[in-house]
């Protein structure tokens, strides 16, 4: 069961998640200090071929151009959340809608703020192969 706390880490990695649902990218920009970071994945991935992580609003607008507005829909799955420090993490699924399939990335997903709340790091840890083989039209077993 996930804690529904005012703590600053769970504020912020909830109002990330509102502006992917609502689709507003400048909302979901803003909400990152200058310095943010986001790995989604962390490391090497399609999205990051290198591996370094998009560093700043113009890398974080430019992931989100990438990863977030081709796809129709995302929805985040959560089965609970652990807060410590200036962190959250978050554990269960994003489930993406995107050209008439449906894919399912497990695993756990964290959020770092600074002393203001804002993000420093949205850092996602999944795995690329389990994701892809999850890949099935919508409403099929």
């Amino acid at each position: 069961m996930t804690t529904t706390t005012e703590h600053p880490a769970r504020v912020a990695g909830t109002a990330s998640q509102a502006a992917v649902r609502a689709r507003d990218k400048a909302a979901w920009v803003a909400l990152f200090a200058a310095d943010g970071i986001v790995e989604d994945p962390v490391g090497p991935s399609f999205f990051d071929p290198e591996g370094r992580g998009h560093r700043g609003a113009e890398a974080i607008a430019a992931f989100w151009d990438k990863a977030i507005a081709p796809t129709e829909q995302i929805e985040f799955l959560f089965e609970d959340s652990f807060a410590c420090g200036r962190e959250i993490a978050f554990t269960g699924k994003i489930r993406t809608y995107m050209g008439g399939q449906v894919i399912d990335a497990e695993g756990v997903f964290t959020y770092k703020v600074d002393e203001d709340g804002k993000i420093l790091a949205l850092r996602a840890f999944w795995e690329q192969e389990r994701a892809m083989a999850t890949m099935k039209p919508p409403g099929t077993r």
